[in-house]
């Protein structure tokens, strides 16, 4: 059994939330548009199992870090990490084929710092954007999200509300 937190878009700004939040997990997942070395170089130090892509907003030091999709096993779960993926009935072009062709189990994504939340039916998988957890972009709450995943199994998914984001752009 594994504790997952999920979190995208910080943009390069850092909260002590997140490490309040995380500190039980035993994986960090990051959907991208990280920001900084720092901020990426803050999780990695949180020491529990640390997963990232690079974002569209992301610089060339991330890039050279992390790559821009992710397939990996957790417990029994086949997941596949992207930034910019769409949603159940509108994947982007640029994942469709992979997830049609080969569907995770869990389809976890960034970008549109839209919360969601949602089973796709027709491929049979959860998919998680866990919003937008930094000060950049129009939402209105910084979100993130946390799971357990126990070898096939989700449950005890939490919506993270992390306060009001008063920079809108």
């Amino acid at each position: 059994m594994k504790k997952i937190g999920i979190i995208s878009d910080t943009h390069g700004h850092w909260d002590e939330k997140y490490e309040h939040y995380f500190s039980g997990c035993d994986e960090i997942w990051h959907a991208g548009d990280i920001g900084s070395l720092e901020v990426a170089d803050r999780f990695e130090s949180m020491k529990p199992i640390f997963r990232a892509v690079c974002g569209n907003c992301d610089g060339h030091d991330l890039r050279a870090r992390y790559r821009e999709m992710l397939r990996f096993k957790c417990e029994d779960v086949d997941v596949l990490l992207k930034h910019i993926g769409g949603y159940p009935g509108n994947y982007d072009p640029s994942v469709r084929s992979v997830l049609f062709s080969s569907p995770p189990n869990l389809f976890v994504d960034g970008h549109s710092h839209i919360l969601k939340v949602k089973f796709d039916k027709t491929l049979s998988l959860l998919h998680v954007n866990p919003g937008a957890a930094g000060l950049m972009g129009w939402h209105r709450e910084r979100t993130l999200v946390r799971l357990v995943i126990d070898g096939s199994r989700f449950s005890d998914c939490e919506v993270i509300t992390l306060g009001r984001h008063q920079n809108i752009l």
